[in-house]
C-alpha cells in the first residue's frame, strides 16, 4: 500500500466504524464486508430484507448504508427515501448504492432518492474506495426539501454518470446565487406543502431559515430568516399545527428575495 493510500484509509476509518449492509445474497454481502473490514476495520450489520434494514439504521446509528438496486428481494431505494425522511440519527448518513444491472434510468433514480454515490457490480477494492473517499472525504451541501431531501444533486458524482446538466439555470448563476435561490424554492415548496405534509414543511422551513442566516451576506435576507425562525421554532414548541397562511405569512418576506430566471419565468406563462 502506498503512503497516500494509508493516508486516504487513516482519515476514512473513522467515518466508516459503523457500517449497513442491504444486500439478499449472501455471496454479494460477505464481500461487501470482507472489504469494509480491510479498509476501514469496520463493524457490519447485515440485512437480506427491508424491515430489518431500517430496524438498523433506527437503532445503530450507521455511519454508511449500501443498498442493493434492482434486486426484486428489496428494494433499495425504498429504504432510502425511508431514511431520509425519517428523524433518525441517521438519516443524513451517506448511501452508496449497489445493482449489477447500471443504466441511465437506475442512475437517475438513485440519485433523485436521496443516494450519494453509485457502484455498479462486479467492482473492484479500488471503486468501492473511490467511492468511501468521495462520501466521507468530500463534503457535499445537504437539501431538506419538500419532495427531495437528500445530498446536493448537483454535485452527484457517481463514475457510473456523465449526463449533461440537468437544470436549465445551471451555470447562468454564481454558486452563491444557487444557493439562496434553491434555499428560497424550498422554502415556496414547504409553504405550499404546509397542511398536506406539515411535519416535513415545518422540518425544510426551519433548515433553509437557519441556512440562509449562515450564508446570506445581504443582510435583510439575514434577519428576514431569523423572524422565520424564530415564528417557526415557537410554532414547533407549541405544538401548534403548521397551517398554509401561517407559513406564508412568516415566509413572504423571504420570497421577495427570490430570483427567477427567464426560461422558468416565459415557461411559467406559456403554462
Amino acid at each position: 500500500m502506498f503512503d497516500g493510500e494509508k493516508r486516504s484509509y487513516a482519515k476514512m476509518q473513522p467515518l466508516l466504524k459503523r457500517v449497513l449492509v442491504v444486500d439478499p445474497q449472501p455471496a454479494g454481502s460477505r464481500l461487501l464486508v470482507d472489504l469494509m473490514r480491510d479498509i476501514a476495520r469496520s463493524y457490519c450489520w447485515v440485512a437480506a430484507d427491508t424491515e430489518r434494514a431500517l430496524k438498523i439504521a433506527q437503532t445503530c446509528d450507521p455511519q454508511l448504508v449500501v443498498v442493493e438496486v434492482g434486486d426484486p428481494r428489496v428494494d433499495g431505494l425504498d429504504i432510502t427515501r425511508a431514511l431520509r425522511r425519517s428523524t433518525w440519527s441517521a438519516r443524513q448518513a451517506p448511501v452508496i448504492a449497489i445493482t449489477g444491472s447500471a443504466t441511465a434510468a437506475s442512475i437517475l433514480a438513485a440519485r433523485d432518492a436521496g443516494v450519494h454515490e453509485f457502484l455498479r457490480k462486479p467492482y473492484s477494492m479500488k471503486d468501492l474506495v473511490r467511492r468511501l473517499e468521495a462520501v466521507t472525504l468530500r463534503e457535499r451541501d445537504w437539501v431538506e426539501g419538500i419532495s427531495y431531501i437528500g445530498p446536493d444533486r448537483r454535485r452527484f458524482n457517481s463514475g457510473e454518470y456523465s449526463g449533461s446538466l440537468k437544470r436549465r439555470d445551471d451555470g447562468s448563476e454564481t454558486p452563491y446565487q444557487q444557493k439562496i435561490n434553491q434555499a428560497l424554492k424550498i422554502i415556496r415548496a414547504a409553504v405550499a406543502a404546509s397542511e398536506t405534509d406539515p411535519e416535513q414543511a415545518l422540518r425544510a422551513m426551519l433548515a433553509q431559515a437557519s441556512f440562509l442566516q449562515t450564508i446570506a451576506n445581504d443582510f435583510r435576507i439575514t434577519v428576514a430568516a431569523s423572524e422565520m425562525y424564530e415564528k417557526l421554532t415557537r410554532a414547533a414548541q407549541s405544538g401548534k399545527r403548521l397551517t398554509r397562511v401561517d407559513a406564508g405569512q412568516w415566509a413572504a418576506p423571504l420570497l421577495a428575495f427570490l430570483k427567477e430566471d427567464a426560461g422558468r419565468a416565459n415557461d411559467a406563462e406559456a403554462a
